[in-house]
């Protein structure tokens, strides 16, 4: 029969291992463990975490370099994740980075949701065939059904330029607008957008009630277009080209 204080002294060596792994430079190593075993422990654990964030996030793991083990070492041992499922770490990257601004430059953290959000979107369980739309549907008249596979994007810094070879101090006076969408055969594209057809995405996503040409005349009204017919006329095409695309799937009638 163990100890009554055996499962105390238990979770104490569980706590003292495990800040040692997290930190061996700073927590010693528990008493009673032989140092090669240790090692082993130490080396897998980490290498395991980094090799997986160098997979979500190569763009970062080739800007930091020689610095990359640095940075994985830093959220290892001071980041506290909220799952212990592995396809969740990359979103635990980003969550440290966000209440970290200091490790990197100024634009990680958008660089590193640019570099996630791709993974996300190839995981996502969301199916176009479950949501009802006619993909032959009138997209003036009826309502323009947006695919749960296409995600507009809004980023400060030109995410997709950045790397080794390109790391601006300032970020450009536009922001960058950018269309995710994942292909019947599950690859992810992104493309980039002209305010007018990024607002748009994201109006049918806001407002996924309105016809289309409701959206385009409060698109032109926004953008105090003199001739709201004209522009109506012009944004037909755009709503033609987002379904030939599958940005968007069809349309189902107006209420």
């Amino acid at each position: 029969m163990p100890a009554p204080d055996a499962p105390a002294t238990l979770r104490a060596q569980q706590f003292a291992l495990t800040r040692h792994l997290r930190d061996p430079a700073a927590s010693p190593a528990p008493a009673g463990w032989e140092e090669r075993r240790l090692q082993v422990y130490r080396d897998l654990l980490f290498n395991n975490i980094s090799t997986l964030l160098a997979g979500n996030f190569p763009v970062i793991r080739a800007l930091y370099g020689d610095e990359w083990p640095t940075l994985v070492r830093a959220f290892y041992r001071e980041h506290r994740s909220q799952t212990p499922l592995f396809p969740e770490i990359g979103r635990e990257f980003l969550r440290f980075i966000d209440a970290h601004p200091d490790v990197g430059p100024p634009f990680l953290a958008e660089l590193a949701h640019y570099e996630w959000v791709e993974l996300a979107l190839q995981i996502a369980e969301a199916r176009p065939g479950d949501v009802a739309h006619d993909p032959e549907g009138d997209v003036l008249d009826g309502v323009p059904v947006l695919s749960p596979l296409a995600w507009p994007l809004a980023y400060t810094w030109p995410v997709q330029r950045l790397g080794p070879d390109y790391r601006p101090a300032s970020p450009p006076p536009s922001p960058t607008l950018l269309l995710l969408r994942r292909e019947p055969d599950g690859s992810v594209r992104f493309s980039e957008l002209s305010p007018l057809a990024f607002r748009l995405v994201q109006r049918l996503g806001e407002a996924p009630t309105l016809t289309g040409r409701a959206q385009l005349l409060g698109l032109a009204a926004e953008a105090a277009a003199g001739d709201a017919d004209a522009f109506v006329a012009q944004g037909q095409p755009l709503l033609a080209q987002m379904r030939a695309t599958g940005v968007v799937l069809g349309t189902v009638p107006a209420a």
